[in-house]
């Protein structure tokens, strides 16, 4: 054959490869374009088709915020024709309301508060936030002034002038915002608001849905959401009420203003290690992951506790007895619970407050652990846990050996270090002794105090 005929059967070859390889080119792309014509063209039918429903009820706690963002987010990207609030409650945490009603103003999908009963509090600023507020018959919304806790069996307290007026502003633009009465907003947070014809200085406001209608803060009544999806022009859309992740609802658990202390009080009220121990450091570890979540709990609390916890451990395995290093521990320990339950901008009087409810806690809990380990071993569940055998001479139990008893008094020398434990040498025979807590280096001169059983007890001389 050929160098001419090789060249035009390879030349050929090459060619026809060629044109298979393009053939099946196009005709995968044509299928893949094919497929995404098709979702697209059912991502624009789909297009404003349903609605997100999100249930606001019960105490507005930091972990709702995540929740609420999630859902505006997602519907956003989806294109829903709305994402409703159904609302039903007295409020919760300040700062809490503060980010969703952040995250509602920024929204890209239309917002409706539905106000199913009562707005009140962070529920007013929420409701207020929102594009459109529709309320049913004798709903009620506002009573917004901020108050903390009065401690325990104590009724809560207004708070200082600096945080009213910040949350007035706060509410008076977010109104704005939204094209409605500002002065209406602010008459919610502020009883020195006095508006003729409406509410009297020294009052709060609270509207009914007959009220609030008549003043132009809220759209219009409604009976119940088909009554609402009439009004909102979107009939015949699907409804989806959104549950929140079992992680959503772990955080919203953790961040409960009820609940917040539990990782602190389980902790102080389960002495020793082992099943208990375990049980207060799992609780600690839950406390302050949910505040992370939230971002209440940074990596200066996380060290501030963790300070505290080396300092403890330092004095009581280290050092003896209790002093500078233990008291700064404890201190540490203080700020690191305490500022993991404060939100960012918090004012000095609500720093107070927090460490003297943190105290108060552990206090409570220190005292009922001292009851309880006085009461458990009387109970019958309780002689099932403490060993109560008697230790007689007739099983066996002695006194202290006659030449261990004799020690008492003699002096000696500390053969090792005694922190508190150690060897010393007294009257000849190298003994193990213990101090009384001071540390005693070897060497040093010491003297028996005290024979405890098997337990030889020695102080410096």
């Amino acid at each position: 054959m050929s160098a001419k005929s090789c060249n035009s059967s390879w030349g050929h070859s090459l060619w026809s490869a060629i044109n298979t390889y393009v053939r099946r080119s196009l005709a995968l792309s044509c299928l893949v374009f094919g497929v995404w014509s098709a979702w697209a063209a059912d991502s624009v039918a789909n297009t404003g088709r349903y609605a997100y429903v999100i249930p606001v009820d019960g105490v507005i706690d930091l972990g709702l915020a995540p929740f609420i963002e999630r859902v505006t987010n997602q519907a956003a990207e989806e294109q829903a024709a709305a994402v409703i609030l159904e609302i039903n409650t007295f409020g919760g945490r300040v700062d809490a309301a503060v980010l969703i009603r952040d995250t509602l103003l920024e929204a890209d999908v239309p917002t409706v508060a539905f106000i199913n009963k009562r707005a009140i509090s962070a529920g007013a600023l929420i409701s207020l936030a929102s594009e459109k507020i529709y309320m049913t018959e004798g709903a009620t919304i506002g009573a917004a002034m901020p108050v903390q806790g009065g401690g325990p069996g104590a009724a809560a307290q207004p708070v200082e002038e600096k945080t009213v007026s910040y949350l007035r502003k706060e509410f008076s633009a977010t109104a704005e915002a939204r094209g409605r009465p500002a002065r209406l907003a602010e008459a919610m947070v502020d009883a020195d608001v006095e508006i003729a014809g409406v509410i009297d200085k020294g009052k709060l406001l609270t509207l009914t849905t007959d009220e609030a209608l008549a003043q132009g803060l809220i759209d219009a009544e409604v009976a119940d959401r088909d009554d609402l999806l009439r009004q909102l022009g979107l009939e015949g859309v699907e409804l989806r009420d959104v549950e929140e992740s079992w992680a959503e609802s772990v955080v919203r658990f953790l961040t409960n203003p009820v609940l917040r202390l539990l990782g602190v009080i389980t902790e102080i009220r389960t002495p020793g290690f082992g099943i208990p121990g375990a049980i207060g450091i799992a609780a600690l570890g839950l406390f302050f992951w949910g505040h992370w979540l939230v971002e209440l709990a940074g990596y200066e609390e996380l060290l501030l506790f963790a300070l505290g916890v080396l300092l403890l451990a330092i004095e009581v395995f280290v050092t003896p007895g209790f002093g500078f290093i233990g008291a700064f521990g404890v201190l540490s320990l203080l700020a690191g619970l305490a500022f993991s339950l404060l939100g960012p901008g918090s004012s000095a009087e609500a720093v107070v407050g927090v460490v003297t409810r943190v105290m108060t806690s552990l206090l409570v809990a220190t005292v009922a652990a001292i009851a309880l380990l006085r009461v458990l071993p009387r109970t019958p569940f309780g002689r099932k846990l403490v060993l109560d055998a008697g230790m007689t001479a007739d099983a066996g139990y002695v006194s202290p050996p006659v030449g261990d008893s004799a020690l008492l008094g003699c002096a000696g020398i500390a053969s090792s270090p005694l922190h508190p434990s150690g060897l010393a040498l007294i009257e000849g025979r190298r003994i193990d002794v213990v101090s009384e807590g001071e540390y005693i280096d070897a060497g040093e001169p010491i003297v028996v105090t005290r024979v405890d059983s098997n337990r030889v007890v020695v102080r410096k001389r």
